[in-house]
């Protein structure tokens, strides 16, 4: 009897819920050193150490969402060579998952409980804008990238200036985000309605805000 394919349907489900449950528990494993490797560790005093783990909890549930999201799009894409794209894309931000998760218990702190809701909530969002076509999957995923962009460098303004590593990490980030959305771009992306622009802000107000805390 012949093998399956890689690309069959079944296949790809069950990889989609391996990766499901390992980026939830919070298995992530990094392809490059963190760029936290080479930076000082600063003194924080208590009331920043908990400002900086706040803050990069927020970074990690974003990367959860990212995971979920990249997930999704590459599960339900029109074509292989868009889902390798979007596999491709979710492989390299599994990196960032991984050294905000090494950052944070360096902080002595631990991800977000809410983790669960919120990859659920973006693989739903996800499978949503690849229903949508490849165009238009794409330019969600433009459009994503910039607002995290964004949210990145208003985090280099917040953390304590003191905190080398976690600023190493943010800054490394910003620019892995800037890359991707430039090459979904290059891809054919189609601009992001002004209405789903809005949406997508106002539900990483409520994200951000929670994570920081929970």
């Amino acid at each position: 009897m012949a093998a399956k394919s890689h690309h069959h349907p079944l296949d790809r489900l069950i990889a989609a819920a391996d990766k499901a449950l390992r980026v939830v528990a919070g298995v992530a494993s990094a392809s490059r050193p963190t760029p936290a490797v080479h930076a000082a560790d600063g003194v924080l005093s208590e009331a920043e150490q908990r400002h900086s783990a706040g803050l990069m909890r927020v970074n990690h549930v974003g990367e959860v969402c990212a995971q979920a999201l990249y997930n999704a799009q590459a599960h339900f894409a029109r074509s292989d060579a868009m889902r390798e794209q979007f596999e491709q894309a979710g492989r390299e931000e599994e990196d960032h998952l991984a050294w905000t998760a090494q950052r944070l218990a360096e902080l002595g702190s631990q991800p977000s409980v809410l983790n669960p809701l919120f990859y659920a909530g973006a693989y739903a969002v996800g499978t949503v804008a690849a229903w949508l076509g490849d165009a238009r999957s794409l330019g969600f995923v433009v459009e994503t990238e910039r607002q995290v962009e964004a949210h990145l460098a208003s985090h280099l303004d917040r953390l304590p200036p003191q905190d080398a590593k976690s600023r190493a990490i943010v800054e490394q980030m910003r620019i892995d985000e800037v890359a991707h959305g430039a090459a979904a771009q290059q891809l054919g992306a189609a601009e992001t309605p002004k209405p789903v622009r809005m949406a997508m802000t106002a539900m990483a107000k409520v994200m951000t805000g929670s994570a920081y805390y929970i």
